[in-house]
């Protein structure tokens, strides 16, 4: 799997936006393909149906994730059952509080897998979005071999921690950094929660550039238009790889030199300096 800076989420129950998704047109790097919020009640069965139907007709282009019911609603293995195929690359569990909610699904991903044949473990995704979920972020993502990656849900954790979501994010800060602690440490992909303003294009910039400077790896898209800023702000700069470029080839002169401590550009370069350098210019490939 490539480099994902931007998961754009689709209703599971629409045809048309399902099967664009995947397409080559599409510049998401990864999709959502739903089954909770964006589905109402009565259009769940169609959104299984289709989603099932979808990843049986042949391998996605794109890495697919389908966020399921929460298993406090009794309709997660349902969920499970009608879209466990080979194309599936991962499950999104939303409202994750403890490893108990990542072991429960996982031993229903496992008994899937065996009835159908399918030889490699679909992954699961977990949505944190509530104060215990955040306080025990740690815990869930070192729960399981299945786990790759996790995401911070804003609008739930406000709600349950008793405020309102504002522009500026400072009701945020501390648990998009505790998210971003566990998933570094974890050494799983880390999505940033969406921004839900469609119309504020500068507040959608401001705030991605903002969450990788934090350390998250991408960000949640809900409209394909959001995409494009997700994607730029989540990539590195033309004088990003310009400095790592220099830094990389002056640390293997100054080692082939017997060189120990050098400077690009005015600033000191040590090994940390190096090697953040070398995975921005492999993340450009």
């Amino acid at each position: 799997m490539g480099r994902i800076r931007s998961v754009l989420f689709v209703p599971g129950h629409k045809e048309k936006m399902v099967v664009k998704s995947v397409n080559a047109e599409s510049q998401a790097d990864g999709v959502v393909w739903d089954i909770e919020d964006a589905v109402p009640p009565s259009e769940k069965p169609a959104a299984r149906q289709l989603i099932g139907k979808t990843l049986q007709e042949g391998l996605p282009a794109k890495p697919v994730y389908v966020r399921v019911n929460a298993l406090a609603t009794k309709m997660t293995g349902e969920d499970l059952r009608a879209v466990v195929y080979p194309g599936l690359y991962a499950v999104m569990v939303l409202k994750v509080e403890s490893k108990d909610d990542i072991t429960a699904v996982s031993a229903l991903l496992e008994t899937l897998e065996q009835e159908r044949g399918i030889t490699e473990k679909i992954k699961i995704h977990a949505i944190v979005e509530t104060c215990l979920g955040v306080l025990k972020a740690l815990e869930i993502v070192t729960s399981s071999d299945r786990i790759e990656g996790v995401s911070f849900g804003a609008e739930d954790f406000t709600l349950d921690l008793g405020t309102s979501r504002s522009r500026e994010g400072i009701e945020l800060a501390h648990a998009r950094g505790l998210v971003v602690l566990a998933g570094a440490a974890a050494k799983v992909n880390i999505i940033d929660t969406v921004f839900s303003d469609l119309n504020d294009e500068e507040g959608l910039a401001n705030e991605c550039r903002g969450s990788r400077q934090m350390g998250f790896l991408a960000k949640f898209a809900i409209h394909p238009k959001q995409v494009p800023v997700i994607n730029e702000a989540f990539s590195p700069t033309q004088a990003e790889v310009d400095f790592a470029t220099r830094v990389v080839e002056a640390f293997a002169k100054a080692q082939a030199e017997n060189i120990g401590v050098i400077t690009v550009d005015g600033k000191m370069i040590d090994p940390p300096v190096v090697e953040r350098a070398r995975k921005l210019l492999a993340s450009t490939k």
